[in-house]
């Protein structure tokens, strides 16, 4: 089939679609361009989309997204170039969220060319020291690490000062675009993304891993170590692990907080044997400077499962500010009143039956340094929520979407039936999770009593 007539029955299909469901992608699109300055209202649509038309849906509605991505108006990643320091770029931050915030950045690529399914993304965090070296030094690493093909957003902090962090709202404002951005460019594998960095980048990393583990394939803190309030261990289930560190570093209890990280996961993996991958190392003989090559290959072996049926979620505060959204569920309503609790959900699908758990989770210290006052270790105390509202997106990945969906909340069977697919959830959680991975037919909405 030629070019020409290939392009013609792409545009009559999309046609019959716009007629079929009365949800023209230029309407979408006109959503999507609102949703992205604000007006998070969610889509309404009554349409149904059949079966065999979910797939050509998606791919319309994803195309909606990335149009109205190149439509809105902020400042862009610049185009993507082989790595080096002429790829150097900046971003201003915004004002509520940091005054005088300026974000720079190299964003380039290494190997011969980008694959048309995507290269991966490798996202790096420096160090503490002078920022300006820290970032050229950053870049120096990252063009000798061995993971090409690969992409890499290199940022510098933009501010310096005391308790001055990678993962405070206004960097997580960029993380955030540098994911949407990238994933919307078609140039990055979205099942292939990666967060590290190097002491202070590694406790920026390890906060960020356990906080956006849904986004990416494995995290790399080296030479870090945060204690687990900072970065709940059960997030990374799913997500592959790094941490390396020096056995004779013991700043700031690194080398404590990394053996508090493996016993963690070591209890974890007990219990569920297939869905924790880790390598937590203390490297004999070393203190804070370790060597840094082995991190990128070791994540690079790694890919994002996005349709995990078994999911464990603490959804923690960081920075005063919550994640609405974690692999396919969605929070309408926290649990939690407040910062003195967090919710914890955890989410087990066997054949067409969801098992949803919701508890309220609160800590207490059990070991705190004399020193700084840091709080090392902690004992949890759970109970069974009683308020909140979850949406569980769900697809063929997850169910059998021709066959009734059964699911159970907290022990109580709240909903048995055959679920419709349609175009709102699609919409809805394209915007919300901004994933070409993650956009979901059905969805079923069960308040939590």
């Amino acid at each position: 089939m030629n070019t020409i007539l290939r392009s013609m029955l792409s545009v009559a299909m999309l046609s019959v679609m716009a007629g079929a469901y009365a949800d023209s992608p230029d309407n979408i699109e006109n959503y999507f361009l609102g949703y992205l300055q604000g007006e998070t209202s969610p889509y309404i649509s009554g349409n149904i989309v059949k079966s065999r038309d979910v797939k050509a849906v998606s791919d319309q509605v994803w195309k909606s997204w990335v149009d109205a991505n190149k439509a809105f108006d902020e400042q862009k990643l610049s185009p993507l170039a082989a790595l080096s320091a002429e790829t150097a770029s900046a971003w201003n931050l915004p004002a509520d969220l940091e005054p005088n915030a300026v974000m720079n950045y190299y964003w380039g690529f290494k190997g011969d060319s980008i694959s048309s399914a995507g290269i991966p993304l490798f996202i790096y965090m420096h160090g503490s020291g002078p920022r300006q070296q820290e970032w050229e030094t950053g870049l120096k690493l990252a063009v000798r690490f061995d993971d090409s093909p690969s992409a890499y957003f290199i940022p510098q902090i933009p501010n310096e000062g005391e308790y001055y962090r990678w993962w405070h709202k206004s960097k997580q404002y960029a993380w955030e675009k540098v994911l949407r951005q990238s994933l919307a460019s078609g140039e990055i594998d979205p099942d292939r993304v990666y967060m590290f960095g190097i002491s202070e980048g590694a406790y920026g990393s390890q906060r960020l891993a356990s906080f956006y583990a849904d986004y990416i394939a494995g995290a790399g803190p080296m030479a870090g170590g945060e204690p687990l309030k900072n970065a709940p261990a059960e997030n990374l289930r799913n997500t592959a692990f790094s941490l390396l560190t020096g056995d004779r570093d013991f700043g700031f209890y690194r080398d404590k907080l990394t053996r508090y990280t493996k016993r963690a996961l070591d209890s974890l993996k007990q219990v569920y044997p297939e869905d924790y991958e880790y390598n937590i190392q203390l490297i004999p003989g070393r203190g804070h400077s370790i060597d840094y090559t082995p991190t990128t290959p070791w994540l690079s072996k790694h890919t994002r499962n996005p349709y995990p049926k078994h999911v464990s979620w603490e959804n923690f505060e960081m920075d005063g500010r919550y994640r609405d959204g974690f692999y396919n569920l969605y929070v309408n309503e926290r649990s939690n009143a407040d910062e003195s609790a967090r919710t914890y959900y955890e989410m087990d699908i066997v054949g067409n039956t969801v098992n949803l758990t919701a508890q309220t989770v609160t800590y207490t210290a059990t070991e705190i340094d004399p020193r700084w006052g840091i709080a090392l270790d902690f004992k949890r105390e759970y109970a069974p929520a009683t308020s909140g509202s979850v949406t569980i997106y769900l697809n063929d990945s997850l169910v059998d979407l021709s066959k009734p969906v059964i699911v159970i909340v907290n022990g109580k069977k709240v909903f048995k039936g055959k679920l419709k697919m349609r175009m709102e959830n699609i919409v809805n959680s394209c915007a919300r999770y901004y994933d070409p991975s993650r956009l979901y037919p059905a969805a079923v909405t069960i308040d939590i009593r």
